[in-house]
């Protein structure tokens, strides 16, 4: 298709202004197009544009609505880039790559002697006029292209290392950072990040290069390769807006700062860990406002739920909520704490990071740099007369011996312990130093859990047949909670869930309350398979029976069980 001049877009374009548009389909709030109109008027520049650097819309969204507005393709959705192995030439009489270069255009032939132009904003008058003077009268395919496509084709085209050349300049790698098209890769990979419901962004150096990959619903997703001179830039970007010093990279840092993506309000936290090919940058996303959390939004089966209501009544004890990095702890001990939120009791937490604003709770931040520990916050806790108490986490023995003290003298404590299942926070507390009888006496629960990729219900289709050693593990629990027929179900894939087959997380759990059986079995040295025993001789459900047992209810799928926790 060729665009026609300027002035012939302006009146083929629908009447609709884009603003209009955005906020008609539910992208944009007025008011961020209201910020973005004063903006315009202050520095100029496109709508669109401005309002993706404004964090109100990412680059895609943006995209997409414009290739309706302007009906035109955009660059690796509707169109395809030649082979990345081969320079892009200009046609004959085209422009020169350092023209290229300057205002980020493709320019390349096509086999039939049209020409594809792929930019940011071919409404742009003097990318347009020069186009048409230099090729004349020859087809043009006009192309909407993403910043990333155009940043990697521009790197590849130019063919130096520029970045690199100034690693060693601590002066050079903050110009960089602050470079229009380094501040817009890093902003739009934020802003695609979250549209896409990822946790973590990780920018991983290679030998020829570097990937960002996305973890979405617990997996790491590819989503681009970048050249290797771009990675300075970067890393020196995230280092920069995240306070770590950019000419460091021998030891790993941690930093975090606070951004606007996708209409979306974020902390971020950075961590650069110094690797072979170069420093590894993760960012961890955090939204800022998120939905009140609940018990009974976590998935959990009618008896694990009541177990845990009933433990949040408690007037003192420890409950113990146990599980690796990632699988969903803190949430948990959130729902917890706004279960035993009754408007009565007087509840404090220390954490390292605070994740969410509770109302009606007072919220500490460890910060052990400077001397402010779990062990320490907690003593002063202790002065405040709460009546509930969360740590983060346990992690040395004295800051359990201060949980446990305040466990018996009628403080109610809500903690986590990082172990691979419920029964093993015994052992891992044994470990720590602390006598078997203190660990033993003030527990009340345990749980243990993981978190498992949701089907996708828009892909998700009924399977007729289960093998038979999954299916004898259903039938082992308690018919009770097997009330129906079974709903086995296979993932697919589709447009609403990227592919995958799934969408969202839920959680998978095992809760063992502590009676006097299992007190007397720890302090008489039982050992974790005894322990397990005895648990499963009470009829306590294990974490793979609880997978399996959504599997079968057709939420989740026993190959995702296993792929969890293993076969």
């Amino acid at each position: 298709m060729n665009l026609p001049t300027p002035l012939r877009v302006e009146q083929a374009m629908p009447q609709q202004r884009l603003g209009e548009r955005l906020i008609e389909k539910g992208l944009v709030q007025a008011a961020d197009v209201a910020s973005a109109l004063d903006a315009q008027q202050r520095m100029g520049g496109r709508l669109g544009q401005l309002l993706v650097r404004l964090g109100a819309l990412s680059e895609d969204q943006l995209l997409a609505t414009l290739s309706e507005h302007l009906q035109l393709p955009v660059l690796q959705r509707d169109v395809s880039l030649p082979e990345e192995a081969t320079p892009w030439p200009a046609p004959d009489n085209g422009p020169a790559a350092d023209w290229m270069i300057d205002h980020g255009v493709l320019v390349w032939a096509q086999p039939d002697a049209s020409v594809t132009v792929a930019c940011r904003d071919p409404l742009d008058p003097f990318v347009f006029e020069t186009i048409l003077f230099m090729l004349g009268d020859r087809p043009i395919q006009w192309v909407l292209a993403p910043s990333s496509a155009i940043d990697a084709a521009v790197a590849r085209i130019e063919g130096a290392a520029r970045a690199a050349g100034a690693g060693d300049d601590t002066r050079s790698l903050r110009e960089l950072a602050e470079e229009a098209p380094i501040v817009e890769l890093v902003n739009n990979t934020i802003a695609q990040a979250v549209e896409q419901r990822a946790s973590d962004i990780h920018f991983e150096p290679e030998e020829f290069g570097f990937a960002i990959r996305l973890r979405i619903d617990g997996v790491l997703y590819a989503r681009q390769q970048m050249p290797k001179d771009r990675f300075a830039a970067v890393a020196s970007r995230i280092k920069l807006v995240s306070g770590m010093d950019i000419a460091e990279r021998r030891l790993p840092q941690d930093g975090r700062f606070s951004a606007r993506a996708g209409g979306q309000s974020l902390d971020i936290r950075a961590s650069a860990l110094p690797g072979v090919h170069g420093e590894s940058i993760v960012l961890r996303l955090l939204p800022k406002e998120r939905g009140g959390v609940a018990l009974p939004q976590l998935g959990m089966e009618p008896d694990h739920l009541a177990l845990m209501q009933a433990w949040s009544r408690e007037a003192h004890g420890i409950v113990l909520v146990t599980g690796p990095t990632g699988s969903g702890k803190s949430t948990t001990l959130y729902a917890t704490l706004a279960a035993a939120n009754r408007g009565d009791r007087k509840i404090i937490t220390v954490e390292d990071p605070v994740e969410f604003r509770l109302p009606g709770i007072t919220q500490t931040q460890a910060h052990p740099e400077i001397g402010l520990t779990f062990a320490e916050a907690l003593r002063s806790i202790l002065r405040q007369d709460p009546d509930v108490v969360m740590v983060g986490e346990i992690r040395d023995r004295e800051t359990a011996e201060i949980a446990i003290q305040a466990a018996l003298t009628g403080h109610l404590v809500l903690s986590t312990v990082h172990t691979n299942d419920a029964l093993s926070a015994f052992t891992r507390l044994i470990d720590m130093g602390l006598e078997r009888f203190l660990v033993a006496t003030p527990v009340k629960g345990l749980q243990a859990q993981r978190l498992v990729r949701r089907l996708c219900d828009h892909c998700a289709e009924p399977m007729t047949t289960m093998p038979r050693e999954v299916e004898a593990q259903v039938s082992e629990i308690s018919a009770a909670l097997r009330a129906g027929p079974a709903r086995w179900r296979r993932a697919v894939g589709c447009a609403a869930c990227h592919h995958t087959g799934y969408r969202g997380r839920m959680g998978i759990y095992e809760l063992f309350p502590v009676d006097d059986d299992l007190r007397q079995a720890v302090m008489a040295n039982a050992s974790h398979r005894e322990l397990l025993e005895l648990a499963a001789s009470k009829g306590w459900r294990s974490l793979r029976e609880d997978g399996l047992l959504k599997a079968w209810r057709g939420l989740t799928t026993a190959d995702e069980v296993l792929r969890v926790l293993g076969t």
